[in-house]
């Protein structure tokens, strides 16, 4: 039995965390109901593709949309597909203290690696603070601070994201903020090494968030394989590799990551390539009609992809 204890391993991997972390989509059938093999499926296709880690029940997971028991089902799932190979962070997202603790403890007690929570409604920076710290401090792994106000409608202050990490005990923040190079600057200045931040907004500025300090980027992509090419080229030091990946894709990204559509898109993806069974949507959400599937694949044929091939691409 191993001797590591569950503070030893959150330092672990607030220490190691970096590179690409997918925002997964959950799988329903068409009636609706949790497709748990398609959990595990598109758990063998993430690890294949390279990532670094998964994060599940975002807001494109439909967390919202879930009940506690399924939320509860979801998480097990996703981790005891994972077997420990790749970390399994979760979304968390509730009115107040009390049941984002509950929230996350249960992710914690499933075996999550981290959660990833949303702010407080309308809440004063103070209380922003206490909030973060106070979660912080209910749980034995990492509390990573989601800040994506055009979906929460809430703005977290730069100031207040350096005081979580000097004095708050939170470390990471998947920041979402455009103009996102000032904003992470921002912060590193404040903060300094007490803050990781992963980018997010589609992969849509992962090159420059790359450029301005971010570690890597938690996001949804249905060809997370190429988000996962630039980082490590960026990573190895070819900048000039990085960026020429990123321009040739970028048309895909960037279309992929439509308001109000862009799950509708990557469902519909990710079950073209044989990784899920079904792109089913839960209402509310948007979903895609023929014409759309139409330019969609035009966009990959344009990139020099194609959505015959399966599994893992090799991305050069």
């Amino acid at each position: 039995m191993s001797s590591t204890t569950p503070a030893a391993a959150s330092q672990s991997s607030l220490n190691t965390a970096r590179g690409v972390y997918t925002i997964c989509p959950t799988p329903f059938h068409h009636d609706g109901t949790l497709d748990l093999h398609s959990i595990a499926s598109l758990v063998e296709f993430q690890i294949a593709a390279g990532v670094s880690g998964l994060a599940i029940l975002g807001f494109l997971g439909e967390a919202h949309k879930l009940s506690n028991a399924e939320r509860r089902v979801v998480v097990e799932t996703f981790v005891k597909c994972s077997a420990g190979r790749v970390p399994v962070w979760v979304g968390v997202r509730a009115l107040g203290l009390a049941g984002a603790v509950e929230q996350a403890q249960e992710a914690a007690q499933a075996g999550a690696a981290a959660i990833f929570a949303a702010p407080l409604d309308n809440a004063s920076d103070a209380v922003q603070f206490d909030y973060y710290r106070a979660l912080a401090a209910a749980l034995t792994i990492p509390v990573v601070i989601h800040d994506f106000p055009d979906s929460f409608g809430t703005e977290i202050k730069a100031e207040v994201i350096a005081r979580l990490g000097k004095e708050g005990g939170v470390n990471f923040i998947k920041m979402e903020e455009p103009p996102v190079g000032q904003k992470i600057s921002r912060i590193r200045d404040l903060a300094g090494e007490s803050m990781r931040i992963f980018g997010g907004l589609g992969g849509v500025y992962f090159l420059e968030e790359l450029q301005r300090g971010a570690v890597g980027t938690m996001t949804g992509f249905a060809f997370p394989e190429i988000l996962v090419r630039i980082y490590d080229k960026f990573a190895a030091g070819d900048l000039a590799g990085a960026a020429a990946t990123f321009d040739r894709y970028c048309p895909l990204i960037r279309y992929e990551f439509q308001p109000k559509i862009g799950l509708a898109l990557r469902k519909y993806v990710y079950r073209k390539r044989g990784v899920i069974g079904c792109e089913a949507i839960r209402s509310p959400g948007m979903r895609i009609d023929p014409e759309t599937e139409r330019e969609l694949e035009a966009v990959i044929a344009r990139v020099g992809l194609s959505l015959d091939q399966r599994g893992a691409l090799v991305i050069e």
